[in-house]
């Protein structure tokens, strides 16, 4: 059994194209809907896991950022 990955990451998105969005468009039977899958629920709590530590780096990367300019502006 295969599990799919939820979550509110871009692990369930497909990046689109015009030529996709025309496929879909003429899609009736909805065969061009696909998702990331799994093996086991373990290896998708895992990516899952990742993926949200991956954007609280980033969110913490900009916000140390921002602090430093703020402080540099603060300081001239």
């Amino acid at each position: 059994m295969r599990y799919r990955l939820q979550g509110l990451t871009d692990h369930l998105f497909a990046m689109p194209t015009i030529w996709s969005g025309i496929g879909r468009a003429l899609d009736v039977g909805g065969v061009f809907d696909s998702y990331n899958f799994a093996d086991t629920p373990e290896e998708t709590d895992a990516r899952a896991i990742a993926s949200d530590w991956k954007a609280i780096g980033l969110d913490l990367e900009a916000a140390i950022q921002r602090s430093g300019d703020e402080h540099d502006q603060a300081s001239r």
